[in-house]
């Protein structure tokens, strides 16, 4: 997920139209899904995401945004809601059971899983679910809005394993020590 410097992904009204990733930075994003086993996102990113199930081989888009859709298409998805009542999509599975439980079940069946969507990323932030972040810094001040790390209080110590540059935004990842 793209943040901004004061921490948060989203305006106070939803909008995220200030992470839209260059070329550059998009292919970036191909490489590291592409390395994902599984994803396990929020009904709200499931619901943006969709678009890439509209794009094959002869959309009128970049290479490597049918790159990208041909990925996502492939990649097992696990959608967790409690107001959807099914799924639509290429591999894509809906989840109502338990996070933490059903989250232990499909570390045991994929290796690499990408968690997606700021609310249920913190869910499975409160439950120790996540091994590694992946952050994207953009050069932005929102002064509040939908913040990336929950609130808790809750102190979490960071191994820095990898930085790099795209334009103007800062990839981190970083590790739970």
């Amino acid at each position: 997920m793209t943040m901004s410097v004061d921490g948060y992904v989203a305006t106070g009204d939803g909008d995220i139209g200030w992470t839209a990733p260059s070329p550059e930075l998009h292919r970036f994003h191909n490489e590291r899904v592409g390395q994902q086993d599984a994803q396990v996102l929020g009904r709200r990113l499931y619901e943006v995401m969709s678009t890439w199930e509209e794009i094959d081989e002869a959309s009128d888009v970049p290479d490597f945004m049918r790159e990208f859709a041909a990925i996502w298409k492939a990649l097992p998805k696990y959608v967790f809601s409690r107001t959807l009542d099914a799924v639509e999509g290429t591999n894509t599975s809906l989840v109502r059971g338990d996070l933490a439980e059903e989250v232990a079940a499909l570390k045991q069946r994929h290796a690499t899983i990408g968690v997606g969507g700021t609310r249920l990323a913190a869910a499975c932030m409160a439950h120790d679910l996540i091994d590694e972040f992946q952050v994207f810094i953009g050069p932005v001040v929102l002064g509040g809005g939908l913040p990336f790390f929950p609130s808790d209080g809750r102190r979490v110590d960071l191994t820095l394993l990898e930085t790099r540059r795209f334009d103007e935004i800062v990839y981190l990842r970083l590790r739970r020590r």
